[in-house]
């Protein structure tokens, strides 16, 4: 039983017991028949309580909901303190605007009471990174020798099902590199699972992967990973609701997908794409180093010999055909990155 169901039948009750008062009243007021009227205003509360309950009752409480889980702790407790701080500034000011003349003395508190609550919420809200940054560098009872907690131990990063899939996050957590707390939102989860569970074989197989590397976070990696509930109402594609929720708690998005990467730095979200980390560390050849590559393959044009490092990178020789799975040295003579990676063009050495 659904809680608009029973919202509703609470609000046919209360409605049309106020419609049957209300008809008893205005069949005395006119001296005409009050179970008339009784019966018709009880009927048209009956039919108001059916349609309106939900939209004064549980609707409100939904979203309201929707609206506090989207929030991140900070804003929750910024949000507290500014309230609290609006109230005390109200309740200050209050006494002397209260011996002001009516209606002013009337009126005013209340009106005060308002404004100084939104201002507070508003300000700390906005200001809520400056004040957590001063709440960690002037913790009491820490030694002087102790280094203070810094803001990056508490930034959240949202992690994208492609990454997960992929599996080198594991590795470069383990490294170090990342800073703050790896949050995997409730509905990449599912969308994970969903994967895990699809009839292709190729899909079944990359979703249990991804399963083994969350496990893998979760038990080797030095950065805390959580999995939080946080949603976004109204958006059903799980790369906008990344995007949103990233923009809402103001938290870079882990990703590898190019798409989402275009997107989020669109609507302005910082991303980290693994891809764009992994051609950063790769090796940096320039034009007239020497390398041993072992050709492994024939190249597109006619003559070449395509062989790769051992970080993945692609190297073209010309007329290197003739030295298929053979390892021979190799003069650079031209670089190209692209979007895929970096390619190496080069000739054997003499």
């Amino acid at each position: 039983m659904s809680a608009d169901f029973i919202a509703r039948i609470v609000g046919m009750v209360v409605f049309a017991a106020l419609g049957a008062y209300w008809g008893v009243i205005l069949g005395q007021a006119t001296n005409s028949r009050e179970e008339l009227y009784a019966v018709v205003l009880g009927l048209l509360g009956v039919l108001v309580g059916l349609v309106i309950t939900p939209y004064i009752t549980t609707r409100p409480v939904r979203a309201l909901r929707g609206l506090l889980a989207r929030l991140s702790s900070h804003t929750l407790v910024a949000g507290l303190f500014g309230l609290m701080a609006g109230l005390i500034i109200a309740a200050l000011l209050a006494f002397p605007i209260s011996l002001l003349p009516s209606p002013f003395g009337d009126v005013l508190p209340f009106v005060g009471v308002l404004l100084f609550s939104y201002l507070g919420i508003a300000v700390f809200v906005m200001r809520q990174n400056d004040i957590f940054s001063v709440l960690r560098v002037n913790i009491p009872g820490k030694s002087s020798g102790q280094p203070a907690e810094t803001a990056d131990s508490s930034r959240a990063i949202l992690l994208d099902t492609s990454v997960i899939i992929d599996g080198r996050i594991a590795d470069i957590a383990k490294t170090g590199f990342l800073f703050g707390t790896l949050l995997i939102p409730r509905f990449v989860l599912n969308e994970l699972q969903y994967i895990a569970d699809s009839a292709d074989s190729l899909r079944r197989q990359r979703g249990r992967r991804g399963m083994e590397v969350l496990s893998e976070l979760q038990k080797e990696s030095t950065v805390p990973v959580r999995i939080t509930d946080m949603d976004v109402e109204g958006v059903r594609e799980v790369d906008d609701k990344l995007v949103i929720l990233a923009r809402q708690l103001r938290a870079p998005i882990l990703t590898n997908d190019y798409n989402l990467n275009r997107i989020a730095e669109l609507q302005g979200v910082p991303v980290l794409n693994v891809n764009e980390l992994a051609n950063a560390v790769k090796s940096v050849f320039l034009p007239g180093e020497p390398l041993n590559v072992n050709i492994i393959q024939e190249g597109k044009e006619m003559g070449q010999g395509v062989g790769y490092l051992d970080d993945g990178t692609m190297v073209v020789v010309e007329d290197g055909r003739s030295y298929l799975n053979k390892q021979v040295t190799v003069t650079v003579t031209k670089v190209l990155q692209t979007a895929a990676g970096r390619m190496i063009f080069g000739r054997k050495s003499d």
